[in-house]
């Protein structure tokens, strides 16, 4: 049995680019950074970024274009796949590995990852009329910072 899964929590680098085929299927674009904080031998702390490129098909593709934009939080699933085409220009073969999207789940509003305090948590009516903290992801304090990244 073989698996390609790919699932990633980030932020996006640059505000989606929506296109559409000549059959009429709409096709969203983007990049996005993870990170990954750790202590080296030293108890130094380290941290890296990866930049992925993520595509988005059909009507997820018109949602992820309406209300995302860089800087925003959100959580892609789907499968790696590598493409390859030839340079007009150059001549040479050029290589680009993207995760296809099956599914994408937005992240917090606002300042992004590690905003969300007691005082801003949504709240739930509950039946006896009180107010109820709901259920949220609590992201790690470690967050990219959009004004850092290069492109």
């Amino acid at each position: 049995m073989y698996l390609n899964k790919a699932i990633l929590i980030g932020n996006l680098t640059r505000d989606p680019e929506l296109t559409t085929t000549t059959s009429g299927y709409k096709v969203c674009k983007f990049g996005m950074a993870t990170n990954r904080v750790w202590k080296d031998k030293n108890g130094a702390r380290q941290e890296s970024v990866d930049y992925h490129n993520v595509v988005v098909f059909g009507r997820q593709a018109e949602t992820v274009a309406q209300y995302m934009k860089k800087g925003s939080s959100i959580l892609v699933e789907g499968r790696m796949q590598t493409r390859s085409w030839e340079d007009k220009t150059s001549g040479e073969k050029k290589y680009r590995t993207e995760v296809i999207a099956d599914r994408t789940q937005f992240g917090p509003k606002g300042g992004g990852a590690g905003s969300i305090g007691a005082s801003s948590m949504p709240k739930n009516q509950g039946a006896s009329g009180k107010s109820e903290e709901v259920d949220t992801i609590e992201y790690p304090e470690e967050d990219i910072n959009p004004e850092d990244i290069p492109f």
